[in-house]
């Protein structure tokens, strides 16, 4: 981390890719300790955070540990000094010295102002860092410091760790389209009333992100939810089954992989009220009727496609996970337990078995979602030969 006031966005960062499951280790320029502390980073990641080259542990070196330790480092921010200072090889500091160390892969993230941005010097510096191997994600187009918009401002934190999960992915889903649903659906009572459901949609956006950085084209179609769609999708919103069937039917035909993750209301009301229902009786008898079925849909129309369905159970959920596997024609399905408090509905873990026709369930043990995302879709990549 160097000195830029985009500094403040780096716990935010570090906390996504700790959540991810990456080990993420924090040196700090002087001038970036102005904006964050030491200390928020080092109880943020549980490791100790470097400043200067006080030797931590006699046994080391640190910036020579440092540096060969990291699998990735990445420059956050990347102001126009220490930029200049990886073009000319300058090692004058911790984390300056640190770089020149590292024999790894280095993802410099840019924030500044844009005059400093468009200034020849940083040009130069920033082409001599692409010459020598160095990955730079370009700065934003917003609003800066300074008070007005302009190409500076330092890229979201999600995006920013969209790109080191593209550093570390193999681009073995390249030319491979894959449609994947996400969310709960809402389904209107009244003007401001609906039926809906727990769904996050964590899972749907985590199996997006990681297909995305392995190279496929991904159309994510989504209910609504609190997330941001990962850049470089097809994003598709939708509010209602009906709607969100319409989106998968339009696209089902080119689709290699069809990724059912969304939690679709299976009911909806036999009459929705033009006005807003008055609180004028005791008792409210609410009639339902049965909705669209996307998957069961799907799966009778399946030509070429890989279909995968998930199946959110609170019992029994081998059983009702084969049952539902053969019924709507699956070639893989997911099954996750969503009685317990710690994995599923809005948590950042899940647990989950794979069923597939005439083979054994295969569990896969409690892990972040973005892991259970990699290990889908390599189940999918198994499966198809790819």
């Amino acid at each position: 981390m160097t000195g830029g006031i985009a500094a403040y966005k780096v716990p935010l960062l570090a906390r996504d890719l700790i959540k991810k499951g990456y080990q993420v280790r924090v040196a700090l320029t002087q001038n970036a300790q102005k904006y964050v502390t030491v200390d928020t980073m080092q109880v943020l990641t549980k490791q100790d955070v470097y400043t200067d080259f006080t030797l931590q542990k006699v046994a080391y070196v640190p910036h020579v540990h440092l540096a060969q330790w990291a699998d990735l480092a990445v420059v956050v921010p990347a102001t126009a000094n220490i930029i200049a200072k990886m073009a000319q090889g300058l090692a004058d500091d911790f984390v300056s010295t640190t770089l020149l160390a590292t024999p790894g892969p280095i993802l410099v993230v840019p924030a500044m102002n844009d005059h400093m941005w468009e200034n020849p010097a940083t040009q130069r510096n920033i082409a001599q860092l692409k010459a020598d191997g160095k990955r730079v994600l370009e700065p934003a187009h917003g609003f800066l410091a300074e008070g007005y918009a302009a190409k500076g401002r330092m890229p979201e934190p999600i995006e920013i760790s969209q790109a080191i999960d593209e550093s570390f992915q193999s681009q073995d889903l390249q030319e491979k389209r894959i449609v994947i649903t996400a969310g709960g659906t809402q389904e209107d009572l009244d003007p401001v009333r609906y039926l809906t459901n727990k769904s996050s949609g964590k899972m749907g956006y985590a199996l997006a992100q990681i297909a995305q950085a392995r190279g496929a084209h991904v159309t994510l179609i989504s209910g609504p939810t609190n997330l941001t769609p990962p850049t470089g999708v097809d994003f598709q919103p939708v509010r209602t089954a009906q709607e969100m069937q319409v989106k998968v039917n339009q696209v089902y035909a080119q689709a290699d992989v069809v990724i059912m993750a969304a939690a679709v209301a299976d009911y909806l009301p036999v009459q929705t009220a033009s006005q807003k229902i008055k609180k004028n009786q005791d008792v409210w008898h609410l009639e339902l009727k049965k909705n669209v079925d996307i998957l069961q849909g799907l799966g009778q129309a399946k030509t070429h496609q890989f279909l995968v369905g998930f199946a959110a159970e609170t019992q029994d959920l081998i059983a009702n996970g084969q049952k539902k596997l053969a019924k709507k024609n699956l070639d893989l399905l997911v099954a996750n337990d969503v009685s317990r408090s710690d994995i599923g509905f809005n948590s950042d873990q899940n647990e989950v078995t794979f069923l597939a026709s005439q083979q054994a369930p295969r569990k896969i043990n409690k892990a972040q979602k973005h892991q259970i995302a990699q290990a889908i879709l390599d189940e999918i990549k198994a499966r198809q030969g790819w």
